[in-house]
């Protein structure tokens, strides 16, 4: 018995040992339908609720809004109440980064309410969306925790993010990839923003470089 227990012990060890060197990943939630509002193009923004072509074509002139209080902002300027912008934030969204998002930004998720700028605070960090499933699904269940989370984006590390991890970035490409490799290893995200504006524009860099984290 003495020397099961020891073997339990040892293995247990092992498993913790091994655990915690493994990279924990993250990316940008699966969507369910909503796209980024950042990178969609002009005609199919403009199919889009309470959406007109001069709306959908001002909006893409804009871009890059850092965040969906700046889409917001937008949307309430081109004559849209609160009410027919969340209409639009059903289909397109500009993702909320769930470590960080205010509860303004969360508000403006559908479906969320005041409940999740509780929820989505109270288990910070968040480094997987296995644990955004589980902890957020113990309040609404599966299928409205994977509604919930296309509309958000646990910060990846651009040290160690594979490559499966970068392409969930919306927009992210194969050269996306490359260049964000070939700047390893770096020291701050604004190092990250820098080879991704070499690369490609000042917008894109800064655009891309919101979905990182150090």
């Amino acid at each position: 018995m003495s020397k099961l227990i020891s073997t339990c012990i040892c293995v247990a060890a092992v498993l913790t040992l091994v655990s915690g060197s493994v990279p924990l990943r993250a990316q940008v939630g699966k969507s369910q339908g909503v796209v980024d509002a950042n990178t969609a193009a002009e005609k199919d923004l403009a199919t889009m609720p309470r959406m007109t072509p001069a709306i959908a074509k001002a909006l893409v002139a804009q871009r890059p809004f850092d965040s969906i209080v700046e889409l917001n902002k937008f949307l309430l300027g081109q004559g849209l109440t609160a009410e027919q912008a969340m209409e639009f934030y059903a289909r397109a969204f500009v993702h909320i980064n769930l470590n960080t998002a205010t509860s303004e930004e969360i508000l403006l998720v559908p479906g969320a309410g005041r409940r999740m700028t509780r929820e989505f605070a109270e288990y910070r960090p968040w480094k997987t969306y296995a644990q955004f499933d589980k902890e957020i699904g113990k309040y609404v269940g599966a299928e409205a925790t994977a509604k919930l989370a296309q509309y958000t984006f646990i910060p990846l590390n651009p040290n160690t993010a594979t490559d499966a991890d970068l392409m969930s970035v919306p927009g992210a490409s194969a050269a996306t990839i490359d260049t964000i490799k070939k700047g390893r290893p770096y020291a701050a995200v604004t190092a990250v923003e820098q080879a991704l504006t070499k690369a490609t524009n000042a917008k894109e860099g800064r655009r891309l470089a919101r979905y990182f984290a150090l």
